[in-house]
C-alpha cells in the first residue's frame, strides 16, 4: 500500500516534468531531488522484527553459547552472582554491555530511572520479591543501583508541577518515589539551569534508593553483618564515563573511571 503511494508520486512528479517545460531549472533540480528520495523511500526494506530476533539469537548461540560450554553447563545447574543491580529500562544503558557482566555474575532488576522503592509489602510488591530473593535465597553480596546521564525519568521528576498535578496513569507516581532527592537538588542546586539540576539528581536519586534498600530488614540485617555492599554508581554515556561509590552509612568519595 506504501510502496504504492510512493510508485505513484514519482510517476506524478516524472509527468510533471515533461509537461512543464517552463519550469525553471531551480524548480525542476528540486523536484528531481524529491524524485530520488521517495525512491530511495520506496526501495528500504521494511524493519522485520522476527528476522532480527533470529538472527540475534543466531549469533548469540554461535559466538557465546557454543563457545564456552563450561559456563552454560554450569548455569544449567544453578546460578550464584555476586551483585544485585538495579539499573534505568532505557535501551541505552544496559549493565551487561556498560560493565560487561557475564551470564551468571548479575541478578538485574530494570525500571524507569533504576528507583528502589522503601519496604511495602503491598504497593511494591514486585520490586521486594526480587530483592528478598535475591538477599536470602542467592545470597547476592553487592547491591549496586545505577543512575544515568539524560535519563527521561529524572527529567520527567524534575518536571512535574509543585502542586503534584500529574499527566500519566503510571510514570509520575513511580518517580515520586525519589521526590525527596529533589526537593534536596532544587534546594541546594538552585543556581544550576535545569540540565544540570537534572544531573544532579540523576546521582542524588541513586543515593536515596540505596537508603531505601535499608528499609528492607534482610538487606539491614546482611549490611550490618558485613555480608553485603551497597555500591552506588553514575554512568554518562555521552562522556563515556562511569562513576561509583560505597556506601558505610556514609558516602564515600565517588571514583571515576
Amino acid at each position: 500500500m506504501a510502496n504504492d503511494t510512493y510508485e505513484e508520486a514519482i510517476e506524478g512528479l516524472k509527468k510533471l516534468l515533461s509537461e512543464k517545460n517552463e519550469l525553471e531549472e531551480v524548480a525542476a533540480a528540486k523536484v528531481r531531488q524529491l524524485t530520488a528520495e521517495l525512491a530511495g523511500a520506496a526501495e528500504k526494506p521494511a524493519f522485520d522484527p522476527v528476522e532480527r530476533i533470529r538472527t540475534g539469537f543466531e549469533h548469540f548461540k554461535k559466538e557465546n553459547y557454543e563457545k564456552n560450554p563450561e559456563l552454560y553447563g554450569a548455569l544449567a545447574k544453578g546460578q550464584s552472582p555476586k551483585f544485585l543491580v538495579f539499573a534505568c529500562s532505557d535501551s541505552r544503558v544496559c549493565p551487561s554491555h556498560v560493565l560487561n557482566f557475564q551470564p551468571g555474575e548479575a541478578f538485574m532488576v530494570r525500571n524507569i530511572a533504576s528507583m528502589v522503592p522503601p519496604f511495602d509489602q503491598k504497593k511494591y510488591s514486585g520490586m521486594g520479591a526480587a530483592i528478598e530473593y535475591a538477599v536470602i535465597h542467592l545470597k547476592v553480596e553487592n547491591i549496586l543501583v545505577i543512575g544515568h546521564s539524560c535519563c527521561g525519568g529524572i527529567k520527567g521528576l524534575m518536571s512535574i508541577p509543585d502542586d503534584g498535578t500529574t499527566q500519566s496513569d503510571f510514570i509520575e507516581e513511580w518517580v515520586n518515589i525519589c521526590k525527596v532527592a529533589k526537593a534536596k537538588v532544587k534546594t541546594e542546586c538552585n543556581t544550576l539551569d535545569f540540565s544540570e539540576q537534572c544531573t544532579q539528581l540523576e546521582k542524588e536519586a541513586v543515593n536515596l534508593s540505596l537508603g531505601n534498600l535499608l528499609t528492607y530488614p534482610y538487606v539491614r540485617e546482611a549490611v550490618v553483618k558485613n555480608a553485603i555492599s551497597l555500591r552506588g554508581g553514575h554512568y554518562d554515556f555521552v562522556k563515556g564515563t562511569f562513576e561509583h561509590w560505597n556506601l558505610d552509612y556514609n558516602l564515600s568519595p565517588s571514583v571515576s573511571l
